[in-house]
């Protein structure tokens, strides 16, 4: 890949953050998703409202609605954008329920924005935040956690159109 298909890159290799004043205002948004393995008793603990620390899954939306708003202090070169919708969902995923028979939470993220550039990594920053803060809440009885499959799935709006995970 050459450094003219870098948009953050300009023709001498140095990074910068791209103009996006040109372009015109549209509707975009992104899905994103996570997954945060655990062991069973760890997740039987968030799923029956046990854990120490309080609601884990409660904490986890308001932590990735927090980080999308935030996303632009911690990328570089992210545009701070006027985020008009934030979601995030956290299903606990039991025994037998992914193929490779691990179980814990997975996360999904939707990301919206009427704005000139996109707002997938306002998504993937949601949910990435939203399965630390899960690793954060049960850490004391479970430091094997591991976050995985941190992706984005769905993107929509702006001159790419649409772009989706097969």
């Amino acid at each position: 890949m050459s450094n003219e298909e870098l948009t953050h890159v300009n023709n001498k290799g140095e990074v910068r953050m791209v103009d996006v004043m040109p372009k015109p205002d549209t509707e975009r948004t992104a899905i994103a998703e996570g997954f945060i393995a655990m062991a069973p008793a760890t997740l039987a603990l968030i799923s029956e409202g046990k854990a120490a620390k309080g609601d884990v899954l409660a904490c986890a939306r308001v932590a990735g609605v927090m980080a999308a708003k935030q996303t632009a202090t911690l990328i570089p070169m992210c545009h701070p954008l006027n985020i008009t919708k934030v979601q995030v969902d956290c299903m606990p995923v039991g025994a037998g329920e992914r193929p490779d028979g691990r179980v814990g939470i997975h996360i999904m993220t939707t990301c919206g924005v009427t704005g000139k550039t996109g707002i997938e990594m306002e998504a993937l920053t949601a949910a990435s935040v939203a399965c630390l803060t899960v690793y954060d809440m049960c850490k004391a009885v479970d430091r094997g956690m591991e976050i995985m499959d941190v992706r984005l799935v769905r993107k929509e709006g702006g001159k790419s159109g649409l772009w989706q995970r097969v």
